[in-house]
This record gives C-alpha cells, structure tokens and sequence, in this order.
C-alpha cells in the first residue's frame, strides 16, 4: 500500500514537472516571437494607419487595445481630416416596387435608428426614398461610392464629415457622420416650407462647437433667423438679415473665413450676404462683378472664391477675410471654358476646382498649377444636378466636445 502511494506521488511529481517545462518552453518561444518583431514608435504607427482607406479603420481598431486608443483619439482623427480629399455627396431615390419594400439587411437606415421601436412593434418594414452616395476624384477619373446608408429625408448641409438631415418622423433635423453612423437628432425648430428656407452648419473656430444656422422667409418676405448649437441642442432666435436682401434662399450657403455667405438672388446679384459664425451679425459684401445664373461663390483653400463666366472666360476672385471685404483677381481660366459650366468645389488636397454642366451631367476639372481644364472620365450612372451635390469629406470626425480639444484650450485663452 505503501508503494502504491508513493508510485501515485511520484507520477503526479513527474506531470507537474512536465507542465512546467513545456510551460517554460512556451513562454522562450513567445519572447523569440516578439524579438522577431521590430519595437514601432506609437507616432509611426499613428502615420501608418492614416494612409489606410476609411472604411478599413472601423475593423482595424479591434487589432488590439493601442490601435483603438490610436484611432479614437482626437489628434488621429483631426490629422486624418486633414489629408482627407473632398468628395461629393448626393442622394439617389430608391424605385421601388412597393411602398412598403424593406431594406436590405446590410444597409443602415437613418430612420430605424431613430425611431427603433415603432419599427419593431409594429412590425413595419423599414422604408426607403434615397441611398446616399458619394463620388470621388482620382488621376482624372470619378468614381461612385456607397455608404450603404438610406433615409428618408434631404441632405441639407455637410461640415467636416458631418451631415445635416431633415428629420421626417419627428419634423426636425438629424446630425451624422455616415462613415461612422453615429446620429443624434435635434429638437423642432420653425417649420417652414422647404423652398422658403435654407440651413448652414459650420465649426465656430473660436468655441469649437458646431453650430446650425437656419434661415426662413415669412408671407411678408421678412427673413428671420435662428441657430442651434450642438452640444446645448437649443434654438436660439438672432437677428436676421435687413429686408430686402434675399430675393430666395435656394442657394445653399458657403462656409470660409469664418462666415457663412449666400448668393441672394437667382440670377443679377451685385452682392453676397455674410454672417459671421462667432458674433452673428448680418453684412453684405459688394461683388467684383454682378453674379449671373452659372456663377458661384466656393471655398478653395480656407478663402472664398467668386467664380464669374464672361464669354468664352471665367474669371476666380478671391476674398480672404471679412475685414477690407476687397476681392483679388486670383486667375482667369481661358482654354476648355463652356458658359453653363457650374462651379461646384475645390479639392482639399490637389486644389483643382471641380465643375458641372447640368445639360448632359458632364464633370470637369481645372488644374490651377498645369492650367488646364479636363473633362472627367466617369461611369454612365444616375447624377443629380449641381444643386444637389454638395462638397463633402469622408471623416471620423463627431460634434461631441473631446474631439475640438484645440477649441476649447483656445477658448480657455480667450
């Protein structure tokens, strides 16, 4: 009996001994692993991943716990902005054989996020009236984009990634950033109808916070105004523009050197009107030349641009702040011009301006360092008219305060 017990001992000695070893076999084998892998500095790493396409972002930051800390943080998604090309997005309406056809499973809908449970107990099919898409400009070609995200309300403005929804089932408005699908809807303002108003949103570079700017024209032809801040989500009603100044508010306004400007009239505008972010005081500002129906007015580099057609010409002045209000001849495109070419946006990085006849939905292109204009190869796909692409720029960037760190340590100087 007794040998049987120590044999019993000795054979449990041998197995505790054997996990040890391999254990210790194990954990030589790991560090030889990581010895075969360079050390990477967090900052290479971080310059590494910008260079990824979007999309792929999302899946990588569940690599491991310091990608994720890489890509969440707000510097990686502020430096990820910036070297990010402007796109254009735009809205295609969804035929469909039945109203109350759903959506497919892969596809994010804006308003079954919103409203989930009307949805769900009811059991109503989530419905469709536009796919938003975007299109993108490379080496002289374009090519159309899917977020896989449907609505059923318009596209009114876009900042930084951010875009601005009208709300159908609650008759209000709804902030997204399509890449990430994060969304948050905001409270009811003035209802008006939609041809007698227009919204801007925009950063205020000085708080840091996104701001809503919405304009309304009343029986009477009186524009008011209100504005709404993101992270107190509260109308607030300011002074609106003198009367008289807006003939109608179907241009949708430009945001550059910290204001929002429109071109008031439809055609035969001597002036543009401008509202400051910040302070929220209405001006006008005289134009070079009078803006006629294919004139525009853009942002190109941080400064506002009047693009003017004169003949077989177009003429690009620049505006670079609001305090002379005196425009600069910038240059004078001559070769390639068509009169009904529309000025839709310059390209963030390149710089080249992008044009658009709604006549046949051609797109071309200017390169203002080769100055040439070239007409872009694109696929024989449903486009909307020039009114309704908007510039637009794929980002991860959120209206929540941690990610406008920059603002907020400049407001703290203030």
């Amino acid at each position: 009996m007794a040998r049987s017990i120590g044999s019993r001992n000795a054979n449990l000695l041998e197995l505790v001994e054997e996990k040890a070893f391999l254990k210790k076999v194990e954990e030589e084998h790991k560090e030889e692993q990581v010895a075969l892998v360079p050390y990477l500095p967090k900052d290479c790493i971080s310059k590494i991943l910008i260079q990824l396409p979007l999309q792929s972002l999302s899946s990588k930051r569940f690599v491991c716990k310091p990608w994720y800390h890489i890509i969440s943080s707000d510097n990686f998604i502020k430096a990820h902005l910036r070297c990010s090309e402007s796109v254009l997005i735009f809205q295609k309406p969804v035929c469909t054989k039945t109203s109350n056809e759903p959506v497919p499973p892969n596809t994010f809908s804006v308003e079954a996020s919103v409203r989930p449970w009307t949805f769900s107990m009811f059991g109503q099919p989530v419905q469709k009236n536009y796919d938003i898409q975007f299109i993108e400009f490379k080496g002289g070609k374009s090519k159309t984009e899917l977020y896989n995200v449907c609505c059923l309300g318009n596209i009114r403005a876009t900042c930084n990634g951010l875009i601005l929804l009208n709300n159908v089932l609650k008759n209000g408005l709804t902030v997204m950033n399509p890449v990430t699908r994060k969304l948050i809807t905001l409270p009811v303002g003035t209802i008006s109808p939609p041809y007698n108003e227009s919204y801007g949103f925009v950063l205020n570079e000085v708080t840091g916070e996104y701001k809503v700017v919405h304009l309304f024209q009343d029986e009477l032809g009186y524009i008011g105004c209100e504005t709404l801040n993101l992270w107190s989500r509260m109308w607030r009603g300011v002074n609106g523009p003198s009367f008289g100044m807006f003939g109608w508010l179907g241009y949708s306004p430009i945001s550059a050197i910290g204001a929002l400007h429109w071109i008031p009239h439809v055609d035969h505008s001597d002036y543009i009107v401008s509202m400051e972010v910040n302070k929220e005081k209405f001006q006008t500002i005289s134009l070079p030349k009078t803006c006629r129906t294919h004139d525009r007015i853009v942002e190109k580099g941080g400064f506002l641009c009047f693009v003017t057609h004169e003949e077989l010409k177009i003429d690009i002045w620049i505006l670079e702040g609001l305090g002379n209000k005196v425009w600069t001849m910038h240059h004078r495109i001559t070769r390639g011009c068509i009169i009904d070419m529309v000025p839709l946006f310059s390209l963030r990085i390149s710089g080249d301006m992008i044009f658009m006849r709604d006549e046949d939905g051609s797109i071309f292109a200017y390169d203002f360092t080769l100055k040439v204009m070239t007409q872009i190869e694109r696929e024989k796909q449903w486009l909307p008219s020039s009114r309704f692409c908007l510039p637009h720029v794929n980002s991860l960037v959120s209206w929540e305060k941690g990610q406008n760190i920059f603002s907020d340590t400049k407001r703290k100087a203030l």
